[in-house]
């Protein structure tokens, strides 16, 4: 695995999220968190540990930057933490995977549900915890529902053209 590579797509999908993408409010309600493709691609044969201490990490530069109070940080080591039972859940030999996470090596069928999953999950543990009440429950789906349809079609998008 490329290190160099892995950090520079991490930079890069962290600049276009504090650049561009937390900008794109539309109507308060759609709030697309692209950042969590890094950690959607990481490869499967790093330890369960170092991906969480990763994941937590990555959110933590999150919450710097949304000023958020480790909402970002909660939800990126929520999906870490599932993330190998998800994988192993599509995968039969998931010894077989030593590279990082594409359409190439789920499919594209499983790919789509990875990240339907890891996006969903993702944004409702964001939003939940952003809005700190069951009252406002209705307004948190809307907002997990818009976000992560728009984060994830970004996300199925991405992978699509790099898989061609």
């Amino acid at each position: 695995m490329d290190w160099t590579k892995q950090i520079g797509r991490y930079i890069l999908v962290m600049l276009l999220q504090v650049l561009l993408f937390d900008q794109l409010q539309l109507l308060g309600v759609c709030h697309p968190y692209i950042y969590i493709l890094c950690l959607m691609m990481m490869p499967v044969t790093l330890p369960h540990n170092v991906d969480m201490i990763i994941g937590a990490l990555v959110g933590v530069v999150m919450d710097i930057f949304c000023n958020s109070l480790g909402v970002h940080t909660a939800a990126c080591i929520l999906i870490m933490f599932i993330r190998p039972y998800i994988i192993s859940s599509m995968v039969n030999d998931i010894d077989r995977l030593n590279e990082a996470i594409s359409m190439h090596v789920l499919g594209v069928e499983n790919m789509i549900k990875y990240v339907l999953i890891l996006v969903f999950v993702h944004h409702a543990v964001v939003f939940l915890l952003a809005a700190w009440s069951w009252s406002h429950i209705g307004f948190v789906l809307i907002e997990t529902v818009v976000s992560g349809i728009i984060t994830s079609f970004i996300i199925i998008g991405y992978n699509i053209l790099r898989y061609r």
